[in-house]
């Protein structure tokens, strides 16, 4: 194992080390109430900026965002219907409709924003041969972009020793030795190298075409056809919120910081890495992840284009 660097504060990870939310808070009768997971990550923006804007953009509807510390427990969350919807890893999502959950992706989460973060003394993928590396699950982007890695550099899946890991905990394991590398969501990347741990070897901008989906939202079918106009209006919500999310403004970074409570510098770096300005779920885009889950056997029959992405609020938005 590469030897250990420099070790992450301790007030650094118990600031992101963030459990499952509690209670919903009392409302009157008749408010309707929209429950939707997440993990604290960047990739989950849109949602952060909806909630702290509620009276501008939900009338009569109240959204409650339940906050998850693993994707294993908001996919449990999701699949038996405690909440209505979540931004999630797209590639759970859709191995979740392969098995019979009635779920469909509205719209992206963010675009990039996924380093491939290694050890100072990693100078290639060659030098990963028998080192481990940390992703978040192998139903994910991160799993896909380290495999894209490791093809490209003549080297095979197997060349490594891969395991999954919460993200809150990767910057702690490669200060440690525990991993000599971590693909992950922001902000754990830039937390990386803020903290003097661990560099940026590639962006997933460098192995997609265009990008690699990561997360998404989604929702139950169930509730969209139980509350209709809730959903239409938390979704017209969600994509006006998805614009201040990247507008790059003092207040924009304000509320990123106030749902991500880590350094002011890695969070300014994380966001430098990521997008909001373009949601839409593309065919060619979505096609490609769909060969590559069957290509890596992660998924057999995975949904297709039509059953699983749901475009209609996105071509209303124009």
């Amino acid at each position: 194992m590469i030897k250990a660097k420099k070790l992450i504060s301790c007030g650094v990870l118990s600031s992101i080390l963030l459990q499952a939310c509690g209670s919903p808070e009392s409302t009157e009768e008749e408010e309707e109430v929209i429950r939707l997971g997440h993990l604290p990550i960047t990739h989950a923006a849109p949602l952060y900026f909806l909630d702290d804007n509620q009276e501008e953009y939900m009338d009569g509807v109240r959204v409650e965002l339940i906050q998850f510390s693993s994707w294993i427990e908001l996919m449990d969350a999701l699949n038996t219907g405690r909440i209505d919807g979540a931004s999630v890893l797209f590639e759970l999502a859709m191995k979740a409709r392969e098995r019979g959950i009635d779920i469909q992706a509205m719209a992206l989460g963010h675009r990039e924003g996924n380093p491939i973060i290694v050890d100072p003394e990693v100078d290639s993928p060659e030098d990963l041969v028998g080192e481990t590396v940390a992703i978040p699950h192998t139903l994910s982007a991160h799993n896909l972009l380290l495999d894209e890695m490791l093809s490209r550099s003549g080297l095979e899946y197997e060349d490594v020793n891969v395991v999954e890991m919460p993200p809150p905990e990767m910057p702690a394991a490669l200060s440690e030795g525990r991993v000599s590398s971590y693909i992950v969501a922001e902000p754990f990347g830039a937390l990386g190298v803020t903290n003097e741990i661990g560099e940026v070897m590639y962006q997933s901008s460098e192995f997609c075409p265009d990008n690699c989906l990561c997360c998404a939202l989604v929702l139950r079918e169930d509730f969209m056809e139980d509350s209709p106009e809730t959903a239409d209006q938390f979704m017209e919500g969600y994509l006006a919120a998805s614009e201040e999310a990247g507008d790059g403004s003092e207040e924009s970074l304000r509320t990123h910081a106030d749902y991500l409570p880590v350094e002011e510098g890695a969070l300014e770096l994380s966001l430098e890495w990521i997008s909001y300005d373009d949601l839409d779920i593309r065919e060619d885009e979505y096609e490609y992840l769909r060969e590559k889950l069957v290509d890596m056997d992660l998924v057999d029959e995975p949904p297709s284009y039509e059953e699983f992405v749901n475009r209609r609020y996105l071509e209303e938005r124009g």
